[in-house]
Formats: structure tokens, sequence, C-alpha cells
């Protein structure tokens, strides 16, 4: 056991490094979020990603409390979550940065609804807020989904262990 004896019998403290590491070893996607605005696109990386339900047709993801992005994405209401394809780890590095022009040099065209889908993406969703939910030093986001792609030609992004990854094709 890694945590910490709490008072009063209270469920021990986890060390939130010795989280992060142990989290790590579950490999996940890497999703852009992204969306228009008068002043022109914005968006931001989201790690925490996941299908919800089908009927209705949901998806979840769980942006930081502290990002100034997703309470602009929030406000629009729509948004594309562009699912990142192997070698696009410039453009996950590039949406996981704050202040920068996040959409030079990236190739996009609107979704029907308008939002951005980057080129090249292993596949996208449009949706629309759902809810949202306190998840402690994040926010979870439920989007109902409006129309989605995918590119079955295309392998995903992996994140793990603090890296970029791909799958390794089993040979045979």
């Amino acid at each position: 056991m890694t945590g910490v004896p709490a008072p009063d019998g209270a469920p021990p403290i986890v060390d939130p490094q010795v989280m992060r590491d142990v989290l790590g070893h579950f490999p996940s996607g890497v999703t852009v979020l992204t969306a228009v605005t008068e002043d022109g696109p914005i968006g931001f990386t989201c790690q925490s990603f996941s299908s919800l339900s089908l009927d209705p047709p949901l998806i979840a993801f769980a942006p930081a409390r502290t990002s100034r992005t997703w309470p602009r994405l929030r406000d629009i209401g729509r948004f594309c979550i562009n699912v990142l394809a192997e070698g696009q780890d410039a453009v996950s590095q590039n949406f996981a940065r704050s202040g920068a022009d996040k959409f030079a040099g990236v190739p996009w065209t609107p979704s029907l609804h308008g939002s951005p889908v980057l080129d090249d993406v292993v596949a996208w969703i449009d949706g629309e807020l759902w809810a949202e939910y306190d998840g402690g030093d994040h926010t979870i986001v439920v989007a109902r989904v409006l129309d989605l792609g995918s590119h079955a030609d295309r392998r995903p992004l992996l994140y793990h262990r603090g890296s970029y990854g791909l799958l390794h094709r089993a040979e045979g």
C-alpha cells in the first residue's frame, strides 16, 4: 500500500505522484478539442476521453480545471473531438501549450457544425455540451454526439507512461 494513513479512520492519503506513475501504465489515445470563435479557431489537447453511451449517443472527457480554453469551448457549446493519429505528436504538443497560435501550420476543414476537423486524424466527433460534473482538479464533461467519422487506414497516437507510443502489429 502506497497511501499514508489518514486521521480518524478516513481512507489513506494517496501520493499524487505515485497515482500519476501507476495510472500512467494505462495507455490512452490523445485528442484535441476544437471550436471556432469570432476571433478564429481554438483548441486544446485532452488525454482523458472515452465513449459513454450509445443511446443517447454520448462521449465524456475531462479537461483540467486550470484550462483557459475549456471555458471558451463551453460557452460556444459545440466542439469537435479530434482523435490524433500516429505521427501527430507535434500536433498534440502544440495544442497542449498556452498562449501560442495553436492552429499555425495545422490544416483543418470545418465539420457540418462548423468546428475544426484537423487533417489526418484517425477519427473525429462533433458534439454539443450535455452536462458537466465535478471531477476534483478536472471537470467531467459529457457531450452529445452530433456527427462523427473515421479513417480505418490510420492508427491512433497513444500516450503511455509519459511518452507517445505506437501500436505494434502482431507478425504472423
